[in-house]
């Protein structure tokens, strides 16, 4: 007969997988579908600051090039050739380090919390229209003359009326490279287009298929870009033209891109050409990248922009310095109205010499003023029914707290072990390839681990020898246990960022977390099931045996 604490143990494995899958992919959806708070009603563009301040500026966005990569000579002699003689600078950027949201980024000027770029890479055919204000669209207000040659992902998110020229291909290897470089030369020798981008992304694609950064392929991929570059360049004039390389992410050594990890958010940073003024600079950001491009152009600064132009790089007056930083203290002021409008927050900025710093640690603190709000409740609530559940759990495992407690840390030893020394793979998004790879990597995993743990536990308590309901319901203390045990990432990110993403981008570190162990809670309670039965069927020969 089936005892009652048996069968609590299982409709508690039933709920929790019901649960677990719920939040799971309501939380992986929620991360897909958010959108910028500013979306609905995005700051005007103001003014054009001026003229080009030359003829042609050229960014060639080296996709996935990380910024150590980008300092070998033996890989890339021709870059660090034109580091020596340009502006040069190590860039920062910040999580999600997926491509669209980074591509968003550059173009705006916007961190991915309002920049209303796709927090994860969509589709082609999903691929929304950037709505924010870009360089491409201010360029072409301003009367100039632009074009882009790369993957066809920019096809969708610019709006292709405000091109001149224009060629995408959906290749993204070598030889799609050589197709977007030969497109883009005869319009470098025109010398008519004031904006053109070439996307170059065989770096990235050696780090998603050949292995990644570790790989020897990875640099044969960034020397042969380096090559590219070098005839770009010489297709170019230097007394005319202007320069400018970039990346938009790294990649972490076994390929990948997507989460926090410090190397996928250092990028290189290099000018060239017509007006600049060599050296090595102090660091800088992602989203100055949009801003710079506006002051050489004379553009309006992009309206959501929250970098700041690097004018030390290239060789403007006092006076064009003055326009400058005017307009940009116009469109800080009106980023903060409407960013303020949008959270419910008041937005109060301090006077300081540098406007954006100043702006953007008012925009900051508003946005953290109404977190913190948050998070005194959401922690309290998740941190009583993490003390709850770990409670009951324990107690519930009496007399075998010990065993069981064991068996659980081996789970997570052995799961850790396969996760990140035999797998290579880091707790964030850029160890994940794919929905199907996540959940079935961790499938595998968190099965083997749990299965090492119960057989530990079968062991120390010599649960083998019980009668079946008592054999079963030592089983489903140790799942019930680890489910406790597991549950507390989920409730440290449930207390950072909510249940879901809702009105800002969460902490990628515990949010990461929080599905991953989401996972496994519900991978957790299902082959728990199974070793309940399993576990019983053990008692009826091990009980008969030990008689």
């Amino acid at each position: 007969m089936v005892n009652s604490s048996v069968i609590l143990g299982i409709v508690i494995c039933i709920v929790v997988m019901g649960v677990a899958y719920i939040w799971a992919t309501t939380l992986m959806d929620s991360m897909i579908d958010y959108r910028s708070p500013v979306y609905e009603a995005p700051p005007v563009p103001g003014e054009a600051i001026g003229t080009p301040k030359t003829r042609s500026l050229v960014i060639v966005l080296v996709d996935a090039l990380r910024y150590d990569t980008s300092l070998k000579t033996t890989v890339m002699p021709f870059l660090n050739q034109l580091r020596s003689i340009g502006a040069s600078a190590l860039m920062h950027s910040h999580p999600p380090t997926y491509s669209e949201s980074a591509y968003t980024t550059l173009l705006t000027g916007a961190w991915p919390d309002l920049s209303d770029g796709h927090t994860i890479n969509a589709e082609y055919e999903d691929i929304r229209l950037i709505t924010q204000d870009d360089i491409f669209s201010a360029a072409n207000r301003a009367g100039l003359l632009t074009a882009i040659s790369g993957f066809y992902w920019f096809e969708k998110m610019v709006p292709q009326q405000v091109l001149a020229a224009s060629f995408y291909t959906e290749g993204e290897d070598q030889q799609a490279d050589r197709q977007v470089t030969d497109a883009a030369l005869p319009w470098l020798r025109e010398g008519i287009y004031n904006l053109v981008l070439i996307h170059l992304d065989q770096v990235d694609y050696a780090g998603h298929y050949e292995g990644g950064p570790r790989d020897m392929r990875w640099n044969v991929a960034a020397s042969r870009v380096d090559s590219l570059i070098e005839e770009i360049a010489s297709a170019m004039d230097f007394h005319q033209d202007t320069l400018l390389i970039i990346s938009d992410h790294g990649q972490i050594n076994y390929g990948g891109h997507g989460g926090q990890d410090a190397i996928t958010m250092l990028e290189p940073f290099v000018l060239v050409g017509n007006g600049v003024v060599p050296g090595k600079y102090n660091d800088v950001q992602i989203v100055d990248v949009a801003p710079t491009i506006a002051t050489i152009l004379g553009t309006n600064i992009p309206a959501t922009n929250q970098g700041y132009p690097q004018y030390e790089m290239f060789d403007f007056s006092l006076a064009e310095i003055d326009k400058i930083k005017s307009a940009l203290s116009t469109q800080q002021t009106q980023l903060a109205q409407v960013y303020q409008d949008a959270i419910g927050q008041h937005v109060t900025i301090q006077q300081a010499s540098n406007v954006v710093t100043a702006t953007q640690a008012a925009m900051d603190a508003a946005r953290d003023k109404r977190l913190t709000s948050q998070r005194i409740l959401q922690g309290a609530i998740a941190v009583v029914i993490m003390i709850l559940a770990v409670n009951m759990a324990s107690w519930h495992a009496r007399p075998h707290l010990l065993w069981i407690f064991a068996g659980v840390v081996s789970y997570l030893v052995i799961f850790n072990i396969k996760y990140l020394l035999i797998d290579h793979k880091t707790y964030s998004l850029s160890s994940v390839t794919s929905a199907t790879n996540l959940i079935t990597s961790t499938l595998v995993t968190t099965g083997i681990a749990l299965f090492v743990g119960w057989f530990l536990v079968l062991l120390g308590t010599n649960s083998y020898r019980f009668k079946p309901g008592k054999a079963a319901d030592t089983t489903l203390k140790y799942i019930l246990m680890a489910i406790a045990i597991l549950s507390i990432p989920v409730f440290v990110h449930t207390a950072f960022n909510g249940v879901v993403v809702t009105w800002t981008l969460p902490d990628f570190m515990t949010a990461f977390l929080g599905l991953i162990f989401l996972i496994q809670i519900l991978v957790v309670a299902a082959f728990g099931l199974f070793l309940t039965g399993l576990s019983a069927l053990i008692g009826v020969f091990g009980h008969q045996s030990a008689k």
